[in-house]
């Protein structure tokens, strides 16, 4: 299937920008702004009376809007920093987690390290980040030999094997390749093959035409421009040529809504088949280029896209392939080069696309680069070893088995009162429930970086070979065991996750902090915030996704065919619940695309308030509230955050999950015990009649 170019006999800027004045004239959206909302830092029995101070607004009634009612001053005294697109208690904590590590690896740096010590390696590794004087001298310099390679490409053969090879040095191309568990056979990994290519953070970046998007494609275009400028990459159309192949690959993609179903994204191709879908694509020459035996069979998780590649390969002139990948190449490591094309990066993709108006500070960003934020970094699990030895508090995960326990049995108690579900299917519940495994602190099986070369003064080098050693570590996984200890986020990350092919919730130690978790709290605040994100991680593996997995991890269906239509039932009207909310005016929470996580927060939150009943709690209330209402407040804490607009319209394209006022407040309407915590009644902007409150666990 061919697709429509962005441009015709017009150049590229010259026709967006004649759209964009048309739109202009004829009226466009104009987004207002948005508010949102954060938390208290102190969480100890004894400080509970500075919560009302500190961040509640007695103004706003907790029955029209708990977000606001308990963050509603937090809000208004609190200004998003100019380095950040958003701030809330998990970006304050995060931030938390980034100096500690700062200060270990600064001490590392200070010391002599043996070499070839892990020690050595994260000392020089983030010297090399940090050698702003060597990295401008040498400007896009290291960037040379690899713009020579693709320069030699000859034919769409060559053109393939190098965009495989990309992909090994941590280059982002059309041919997206990973290797993951088989979700029809748990035991065994499988290479994958996924839509991949684009720059632009959702395909509506590039499909959509409101003077937004139209604004925003121009500025792209002018980074191209000034990225192949600073590469001395010499062309009057090349940045009109990158855009056309990106629309085209995000013409070809799927949406988020169809990527995220399961069933839909497991396409199993034997070779035959995989030769036969794209036999432009040379799949002998792609297995030998990224160092993988000849596999039985792939997972394609978007065929489609495929195909439309495979038309795209011979229908495209080589030589606009080529200044697409020499600009993936560049745009991918430009952050490592020199400081002009650091600051055209943060100018488009964050000041632009995120409103984000100061770049961070460098030594941020090297902790960042090796220890990781949000992501493993590059020597993420050495640097998480004395993370742990530091700052994990042993005595934490104790009370967090206790706390997994209690949640475990509150989900099994709630599978039983369940009208909507037939025994047969509550048994299978049950059983998958039983094998969820809980990880909580650390892994037991750090990574070992043996393999990685780190020079103090190669900071490029030591990224791309970082990116090899990753890319071999996953692909080395093909035709062995599973391994279980595997962790997907270091210690120091602060999130939680469940993953469905291993059925089991994974809790880092930097989560394990106020304002989710404070051994000294009163437990109706742990049970608020860190209860109800250990409910919201059990809830994953029975969400519309994860429910489609056995207890063994396999995408198997255990549903009777009348509960699964009653469940999705169910889920329709949680859709419809947050296809009503609008955080800008004119742009609606995706309640397809957020059914995951809103499911497994409205789960989560109902179970950790049944499961706080297994504690010996005194009704006598703590500061100002009960704890019945003390919960609640926990759990309306937890998502207090803020966010400059451009990033909201990004996060409703992208993100899974609501944005944080709809996560506090769209639950609760849902769930009894918050009504009669604070006597919600008829005509409370939270009240919704009992027959149409949504139950699902």
């Amino acid at each position: 299937m061919k697709t429509q170019p962005v441009t015709a006999s017009i150049s590229a800027k010259l026709l967006l920008a004649t759209v964009l004045y048309i739109a202009s004239v004829f009226g466009a959206a104009v987004f207002g702004s948005f508010a949102s909302a954060q938390i208290p830092t102190k969480n100890s029995a004894a400080d509970q009376s500075t919560v009302s101070a500190s961040s509640v607004d007695p103004s706003v009634r907790p029955q029209d809007d708990l977000f606001k009612y308990v963050n509603g001053k937090w809000l208004r005294d609190t200004e998003i920093p100019a380095d950040k697109s958003n701030y809330g208690s998990f970006t304050a904590l995060a931030d938390l987690s980034q100096e500690r590590c700062n200060a270990l690896i600064k001490q590392l740096a200070e010391e002599e390290n043996e070499a070839g010590t892990d020690a050595q390696k994260v000392s020089d590794f983030y010297k090399s980040f940090m050698d702003v004087r060597r990295v401008n001298e040498l400007g896009g310099k290291p960037l040379v030999t690899e713009i020579a390679a693709i320069d030699g490409i000859e034919d769409v053969s060559g053109l393939v094997t190098h965009m495989a090879y990309l992909q090994t040095i941590g280059v982002d191309t059309p041919l997206g390749i990973y290797v993951s568990q088989d979700a029809q056979n748990s035991t065994a990994y499988a290479l994958h093959f996924i839509q991949s290519g684009t720059t632009l953070p959702d395909r509506d970046y590039y499909l959509k035409h409101d003077r937004k998007t139209l604004t925003n494609q121009i500025k792209f275009l002018d980074y191209i421009d000034e990225v192949f400028l600073l590469s001395a990459i010499d062309h009057p159309e090349a940045s009109e040529k990158v855009l056309e192949i990106e629309a085209q690959l995000a013409a070809a993609s799927w949406p988020r809504e169809r990527i995220r179903n399961a069933n839909e994204r497991y396409n199993k191709f034997d070779l035959e088949q995989l030769r036969a879908l794209t036999p432009e694509i040379d799949y002998a020459a792609v297995f030998r280029t990224i160092g993988v035996p000849q596999p039985d069979y792939v997972i394609v998780n978007t065929p489609s896209f495929f195909e439309a590649l495979e038309t795209m390969l011979t229908e495209t002139d080589l030589d606009d392939w080529k200044f697409y990948l020499k600009f993936k190449l560049i745009n991918t490591f430009e952050q490592y080069l020199s400081e002009d094309y650091v600051d055209a990066g943060f100018e488009f993709f964050k000041k632009t696309l995120a409103g984000v108006e100061q770049q961070k500070p460098r030594w941020e960003r090297g902790v960042g680069l090796v220890a990781g934020k949000g992501g493993f970094g590059a020597l993420g699990d050495a640097v998480g070893k004395l993370y742990v030895e530091r700052h994990f508090n042993a005595d934490a995960k104790a009370k967090m088995d206790a706390l997994v326990k209690n949640l475990i049995r509150s989900f099994d108690d709630s599978i039983d009162e369940l009208t909507w579900m037939s025994d047969s299917t509550k048994t299978k519940a049950r059983q998958k429930l039983k094998k969820i495994r809980t990880k909580i602190g650390y892994t037991k099986s750090w990574r070992d970086y043996t393999a990685l070369k780190v020079e103090s003064q190669d900071l490029l080098g030591n990224v791309v070979r970082s990116n090899q050693v990753e890319f071999r570590r996953m692909t080395d996984k093909l035709g062995k065991p599973i391994d279980r200890e595997e962790w997907g986020m270091t210690p120091q990350t602060v999130n939680a996750y469940y993953s469905p092919t291993k059925n089991e919730i994974v809790f880092p130690a930097a989560i394990l902090q106020p304002p989710f978790f404070d051994a000294d709290a009163p437990a109706p605040l742990n049970y608020g915030g860190i209860g109800a994100v250990i409910g919201h991680e059990i809830s994953h593996a029975f969400d519309d996704q994860g429910s489609q997995y056995d207890g063994d991890g396999n995408l198997n269906n255990w549903w009777t065919e009348e509960d699964e239509t009653t469940f999705n039932d169910l889920t329709k009207r949680l859709v419809d619940q947050y296809d009503g909310y609008q955080p800008l005016p004119g742009k609606s929470v995706n309640g397809r695309f957020t059914l995951g996580e809103n499911i497994a927060d409205l789960s989560g939150l109902a179970i950790a308030y049944k499961a706080m009943a297994y504690e010996n709690l005194s009704d006598a209330p703590i500061a100002q509230w009960s704890p019945q209402q003390l919960f609640f407040v926990g759990w309306s804490r937890v998502w207090q955050r803020k966010y400059r607009e451009a990033e909201m319209l990004k996060r409703l394209l992208t993100d899974p999950h609501s944005p944080s006022q709809y996560r506090t407040n769209g639950p609760v309407m849902n769930i009894d015990a918050f009504y009669d915590a604070f006597e919600v009644k008829p005509g409370d902007k939270l009240y919704k009649p009992e027959s149409a409150r949504i139950k699902i666990w």
